[in-house]
């Protein structure tokens, strides 16, 4: 498995070898969305990864849905994440942080009094998420975003890429699946625009398109990746051609130069997302889900990708990659403890002694 502890270059992004912390949310932040000490420990105690990829992160309040989800649009989030990338930082390690707006997925109880939930349409996600304060609610019914509303959360995007270094990550990764607002935008189930953003599948990956070239304006293309799943139902999400999508956005930011492609494989009978994603994107292809390190290591071997993504391993093992080095076991984790408040089933993991 040689391959896999080799060092690699993604734009402006140096990683020590090819195993990454895939983002996994883990309610850990503070009702206001403040990163938690907590979590600056879970993730210096993974800090051996290549590379890893934060949690979720809302750009801006109408971007949060879920209980105890971090935001990079204030200056104590900004501050919370500071003491993050700098633990992970002084034990070797480098993280960017995935932008993720969760757009009609959402519940008002998750959020700060005033934000909206919105969407490119006003279509109901027809799923249920949980709050602290009343258990498994529905979602919102979602406010249609008008032409400059769309401005305005693409600058927020922009702001955040920018909000993202100041706390020290060394670049973003845009969330374009499982349901969220990019996605919502890509997808013909919820997207039922007739303007420039909806309608046929090039206006409807323009909005996702335009937020990667602002974010890549203010930081550097070279500091920002993207993750796509094509075909991933999650959170109510349908699309008739969801190949055809995916493919039309890898085409949209090719000019771009962007950092990496965080592909995850897809749940859609006969599509592979990994090919795809090597016919339409010359960028660098991070490999996720399913993977352990025999199927990682020969992936890579095969030309599959350069870099593979871990997530559920990186849970119970945060010496992933030594164990992986070491060829020792991998511990599981507990499922019922994922979303909870606390450092239970998080950051109480042990390493192999």
């Amino acid at each position: 498995m040689s391959l896999l502890f080799e060092p690699l270059r993604l734009g402006e992004l140096e990683l020590g070898n090819r195993i990454v912390m895939a983002p996994m949310t883990r309610s850990r932040a503070t009702a206001q969305a403040i990163p938690t000490a907590e979590m600056v420990d879970y993730y210096r105690q993974r800090a051996s990864a290549g590379l890893i990829i934060a949690e979720g992160t809302a750009p801006s309040a109408d971007g949060l849905g879920y209980c105890r989800t971090p935001a990079i649009y204030n200056a104590a989030q900004i501050e919370g994440w500071r003491q993050v990338t700098r633990a992970v930082r002084n034990a070797g390690g480098r993280m960017v942080l995935q932008l993720m707006h969760v757009g009609r997925a959402a519940s008002r109880l998750n959020k700060p009094v005033g934000a909206r939930t919105v969407a490119p349409s006003a279509v109901r996600a027809r799923t249920q998420l949980y709050s602290d304060g009343a258990g498994l609610v529905d979602t919102d019914e979602p406010q249609a975003l008008g032409v400059e509303d769309i401005a305005r959360v693409i600058e927020q995007y922009r702001q955040a890429a920018l909000n993202a270094r100041e706390a020290g990550f060394e670049g973003v990764e845009l969330h374009c699946t499982s349901g969220y607002l990019p996605m919502q935008f890509m997808a013909d189930g919820s997207n039922h625009r007739t303007d420039g953003y909806g309608g046929s599948v090039d206006n409807r990956v323009r909005f996702p398109a335009e937020v990667l070239g602002a974010m890549s304006a203010a930081i550097g293309a070279g500091r920002v990746g993207f993750r796509l799943c094509p075909g991933n139902p999650y959170n109510d999400i349908s699309d008739a051609e969801p190949a055809a999508t995916a493919a039309a956005l890898c085409r949209a930011v090719e000019p771009l130069g962007l950092a990496y492609l965080h592909i995850m494989r897809s749940p859609a009978a006969g599509l592979d997302a990994f090919a795809l994603a090597r016919r339409h994107s010359s960028s660098g292809l991070i490999l996720n889900d399913g993977f352990d390190g025999p199927s990682a290591a020969a992936a890579l071997q095969a030309g599959e990708g350069v870099a593979v993504s871990f997530a559920r391993h990186f849970i119970g093992n945060p010496d992933l990659v030594e164990r992986l080095r070491a060829g020792l076991p991998l511990a599981g984790f507990d499922r019922k403890t994922l979303y909870t408040k606390g450092s239970q089933g998080y950051s109480d993991y042990p390493s192999h002694p």
